[in-house]
């Protein structure tokens, strides 16, 4: 269906700038924007996604990933289809440069959403699998609904969108996985068509202004984003502006969509950069896609203690006691 869309305005010969995210495309009458779903239709903007909803399931929420809200806990999580990012290496290409009408969706409306995940006995709702902030008009009446039954929202996002629209974007998201891809503007110009700036300006935000629990994620790409002198500048911004708390996730590409010819990333890659973060005093490093059981634990980075046991995205022993470890060190996260 047809929504009307927020956060645009004409201007002239029929076209619509969209002010949703950083790229403001000019849209002319009966076309797209770049992320294929927000569409102007007689000089007014719409949204073509809203209750059309791809790869609606039950999944752990340590997929997300987060390790730090609400660990072992099974979250309904859904997409649709486009994105406002180009990302060569996307592992989600399917959906995410996909238009409306290229997939098979279901129709689910707010209502439905929510009843669904309180049949499934999930504690919150994902906006995930492609990029949250395309579809935010269906985010925000779903998100707002599931606050009003007692659930939780979490958004898997790449940060990219203007501070206009931000507030009322994130008004009932509860925790926030963004995807910092790179830590250079010619790697965000070149491989995603964005710019790094307006995705730090987000987390930057999210971590100051909101009380939106943030974990990070940064997919590692050899010979693109694996410099570890990059990686260090990546981490010390990470520490200035967001705290030594924010749980940190590498994770390991494989060759996908028009990036072929990178090869997998290397599972020590991706240990030298934890240990890289750790040494420069990020509490909590993780790592994702390979099989690292000690690298997906958590530790008390007190003590050394292990709190968390994790294999895969499965739960094995947890020993926090309402929110700390039991030498009695506060261990940053939501657990209840």
């Amino acid at each position: 269906m047809n929504f009307p869309a927020k956060w645009w305005q004409p201007v002239g010969k029929g076209k619509v700038l969209c002010r949703l995210c950083p790229r403001f495309c000019r849209i002319g009458d009966g076309q797209d924007g770049f992320c294929f779903v927000r569409r102007n239709e007689g000089g007014r903007l719409f949204l073509s996604t809203y209750g059309r909803v791809v790869g609606l399931g039950v999944d752990p929420i340590e997929k997300k990933p987060f390790n730090h809200f609400l660990p072992g806990t099974p979250i309904l999580s859904f997409g649709t289809a486009g994105c406002n990012l180009g990302c060569r290496f996307c592992q989600n290409w399917h959906m995410s440069r996909a238009k409306a009408d290229e997939l098979r969706a279901v129709d689910a409306s707010p209502e439905q959403i929510v009843a669904l995940a309180k049949r499934y006995n999930c504690p919150g709702i994902a906006y995930t699998y492609n990029e949250p902030t395309i579809y935010a008009e269906f985010l925000i009446d779903t998100a707002r609904l599931a606050r009003e039954n007692g659930l939780r929202n979490v958004m898997v996002t790449n940060g990219y969108v203007t501070p206009e629209a931000r507030p009322e974007l994130y008004r009932y998201v509860d925790a926030a996985n963004v995807d910092l891809k790179g830590f250079t503007d010619r790697f965000y110009h070149k491989l995603s068509s964005a710019h790094l700036a307006d995705v730090l300006d987000t987390i930057k935000w999210l971590a100051s202004e909101t009380d939106v629990w943030i974990e990070i994620t940064n997919l590692v790409i050899p010979g693109y984003n694996d410099d570890m002198d990059e990686i260090g500048r990546m981490v010390d911004w990470i520490l200035e502006n967001c705290g030594a708390g924010v749980p940190l996730h590498f994770s390991a590409f494989h060759p996908d969509y028009r990036l072929l010819d990178a090869p997998r990333t290397p599972p020590e890659m991706l240990i030298a950069a934890r240990r890289l973060a750790l040494d420069k005093g990020v509490r909590f490093v993780y790592t994702g896609n390979i099989f690292a059981d000690e690298a997906q634990n958590t530790y008390c980075p007190e003590c050394g203690r292990l709190l968390i046991e994790r294999s895969w995205h499965s739960l094995g022993a947890t020993f926090l006691e309402d929110g700390k470890c039991p030498c009695g060190e506060t261990i940053e996260g939501v657990f209840e």
